[in-house]
């Protein structure tokens, strides 16, 4: 039995050194690009500070609506006034009450928005809030679109730098096998020298794609970590590539007024519209209502208490036109947003219709690239097999070798440069 025991026990103790720790192995999941750009929203970031600013023009709009209602106070004050030489107990000054003035007061006041004055401040902050919220929309959709590059950018390279190692390999077998055949007289000096020469540029290329590679790792675990340099794991969309839409997946001529941005700039507009509406106000009356109650006496009683109220009308009579032209001007400023407004669709209308012309045909080069990846797969085969028959030339198999790295590069290109066309059509479309 104690045998049996301490059998469980080096069994318990063996599976606990082999199996890595929870935390390691959540920690190797491969991240898709809604993971990644997760993690990039939940760090501080644009994205978050545009939020901020969204809740702070919210905290505007609270503000503004509180000038609506009444507003009240408690004051508390002592006066002392020094008694008139001569003619005790008269005070000196004869604008106050008395030598001693105690005042204990709640007041209530309420100002009459007979201008529109303080409707225009509520609208305003309301404008400036939905602005804000647009701003942070677009903000939020730049980090993900910003995410996105990063992730397509960081295949492209890992799948370029691959390419590239598999045809460093060809070369190299086929620089050895030319060495082979010189030393038995069957290849020339400068068969041997285009081998080893072809074989040097695409090992120089790999090293270059090897840094992209690295590079594009950091870009992208930059959005969310400081730890830049450990490798990424992420989810290979590039293989297999992906397959043609539907077409119920397409949007019509008119998508790109979703955009975000016809928000912000109608927010903008009516803003200004608010702002003019609100300095325009000071040339009309203004009214405040006030009510006191409490103890204004020289001597403190309580049966002296009373209330009093006050009334206080004020009418603009003359500004020279400073506020005519200060109300103007953002009437101006209202116009030129609508201006604003006319061009951008005009630009983003175009943005739209190159963003769905570019899908459809770097959709089209994925298939030309494949087929050419396979063409010039088959090149490098038959121009060693005629080169070792001796019936061609190294130049033709070097160049074969050079025309496969470029086909693969460009197959993996035409499928990143699809998948940016897509995200691009998304965000010209408002989504």
């Amino acid at each position: 039995m104690i045998r049996f025991v301490r059998l469980l026990f080096v069994a318990a103790l063996c599976l606990m050194v082999s199996s890595p720790p929870a935390r390691a192995q959540a920690g190797a999941k491969t991240l898709t690009l809604d993971d990644c750009i997760r993690l990039a929203q939940s760090v501080p970031s644009v994205a978050s500070v545009a939020k901020q600013e969204s809740e702070i023009a919210g905290l505007g709009v609270k503000q503004a609506q509180a000038a609506l209602l009444p507003q009240s106070q408690f004051d508390a004050a002592y006066t002392y006034n020094s008694v008139l030489r001569g003619a005790s107990p008269l005070q000196s000054f004869v604008a106050l009450n008395g030598v001693r003035e105690y005042q204990f007061l709640l007041t209530a006041s309420q100002e009459i928005d007979f201008s529109g004055r303080l409707r225009a401040d509520v609208a305003r902050a309301r404008a400036e809030r939905e602005a804000a919220g647009a701003s942070a929309t677009i903000t939020l959709r730049d980090l993900k679109r910003a995410v996105t590059f990063a992730y397509y950018r960081l295949l492209l390279t890992r799948h370029v730098e691959q390419a590239l190692r598999e045809s460093v390999a060809e070369a190299e077998s086929f620089e050895q096998r030319t060495k082979l055949l010189l030393d038995q007289g069957e290849a020339a000096q400068a068969d041997l020298v285009k081998a080893a020469g072809n074989a040097a540029f695409l090992r120089q290329a790999h090293n270059a794609a090897q840094l992209d590679a690295q590079t594009a790792n950091y870009e992208l675990a930059a959005f969310w970590t400081k730890d830049v340099a450990a490798p990424l794991d992420i989810v290979d969309v590039f293989d297999p590539p992906p397959a043609a839409e539907g077409e119920a997946t397409l949007a019509g001529a008119g998508a790109f007024l979703k955009r975000p941005e016809f928000s912000l700039l109608d927010a903008q507009r009516r803003s200004f519209v608010e702002e003019s509406r609100r300095i325009r106000a000071h040339l009309y009356p203004q009214a405040n209502v006030s009510f006191q109650y409490g103890l204004d006496t020289n001597v403190i009683r309580g049966r002296d208490r009373g209330y009093a109220f006050f009334v206080n009308l004020n009418v603009p009579i003359f500004d020279w036109m400073k506020t005519l032209n200060a109300s103007k001007q953002f009437r101006v400023r209202a116009e030129q947003t609508e201006n604003s407004r006319a061009i951008a669709e005009r630009i983003f209308s175009r943005e739209y219709e190159s963003a769905r012309a570019r899908v459809k045909t770097q959709f089209e080069q994925i298939g030309i690239a494949a087929a050419q990846v396979k063409l010039a797969e088959e090149d490098v085969r038959l121009s060693r097999i005629r080169f070792e028959g001796g019936e061609g030339s190294a130049l033709d198999v070097v160049t074969a070798q050079s025309q496969l790295a470029q086909a693969r590069g460009n197959y993996y290109t035409s499928i990143a440069n699809y998948l940016n066309a897509k995200a691009d059509r998304e965000v010209a479309a408002g989504r």
